[in-house]
């Protein structure tokens, strides 16, 4: 019996995660403030505050013993990241940076990209509208991945620009 890929989503209060869950998963709920953990088929929806407050820090590293990737939410219509430089080489799971709200008005996609190299320094970004679906696909994908370079090779065979690859 294989076991499934699973993805834990972080990232800040307001950063998409829940919206983003719904659209992997092919829901059209409407996304509500995530209270707590939220286990959804092979996806982990966490609260913001988890990311936000480092006091809440062991909470993410204990789910992440459940995963195997962890996509890491930057909002492109914020200047600010909560991601530390490095952040994603504090888990040995597969990183994927997601940038969120690409489609907004307020988007700034190329600091979103900045500020998710930061932080995932290797691995794949997804550029993602839940609205549109873009990049929900590819998402799909990497998660089914099992290593870097697996991630790497799927990159590279796209020809749109919806994933880079740090």
């Amino acid at each position: 019996m294989t076991k499934m890929n699973r993805a834990m989503l972080i990232g800040s209060i307001g950063a998409g995660k829940s919206t983003l869950t719904n659209a992997l998963l092919g829901r059209k709920a409407e996304a509500v403030k995530t209270q707590a953990l939220n286990y959804y088929d092979w996806i982990v929806d966490t609260p913001g505050e988890y990311t936000e407050n480092p006091y809440f820090y062991k909470n993410i590293m204990a789910t992440a013993l459940e995963v195997t990737h962890v996509l890491y939410l930057q909002d492109s219509t914020k200047e600010k990241t909560i991601f530390p430089p490095g952040f994603s080489t504090g888990f040995n799971k597969l990183p994927i940076g997601v940038v969120t709200k690409s489609d907004s008005d307020e988007a700034d996609v190329n600091s979103a990209i900045r500020q998710l190299r930061s932080a995932v320094p290797k691995g794949p970004i997804v550029i993602t509208s839940s609205i549109s679906g873009k990049g929900v696909d590819e998402i799909r994908c990497l998660v089914k991945c099992s290593s870097l370079q697996e991630m790497k090779k799927y990159a590279d065979s796209l020809a749109d620009d919806v994933v880079i690859f740090n």
